[in-house]
């Protein structure tokens, strides 16, 4: 991790339940996975936290913000079966993040 603290890309490392580690910038932080009261299927879920850390990042969300919005999303899809999420998902990060 330390050594790739030291490059100018950003990495991401999900670690299912316990949320994801993001590095860019010189620094590292370790975010937390959102409570899922019970997992119904997991497809989907890398497509989703994905998809919610890239949003964040076009909109110039600090790299934190953007993996809690990768795992807000991550979150809600994997609380059903499916891979497309059925909740509003702009108003799930709304909620959580502001």
């Amino acid at each position: 991790m330390a050594q790739l603290a030291n490059h100018s890309c950003i990495t991401v490392v999900t670690r299912s339940e316990k949320g994801a580690v993001v590095i860019g910038g010189g620094q590292h932080w370790e975010v937390p996975g959102e409570h899922v009261a019970k997992v119904v299927d997991t497809t989907g879920a890398g497509d989703l936290f994905a998809g919610g850390f890239m949003a964040g990042l076009v909109q110039g969300r600090s790299l934190p913000d953007c993996a809690r919005m990768g795992c807000i999303s991550a979150a809600e899809v994997i609380s059903h079966f499916g891979a497309r999420p059925e909740a509003d998902l702009q108003a799930l990060v709304a909620a959580k993040l502001g």
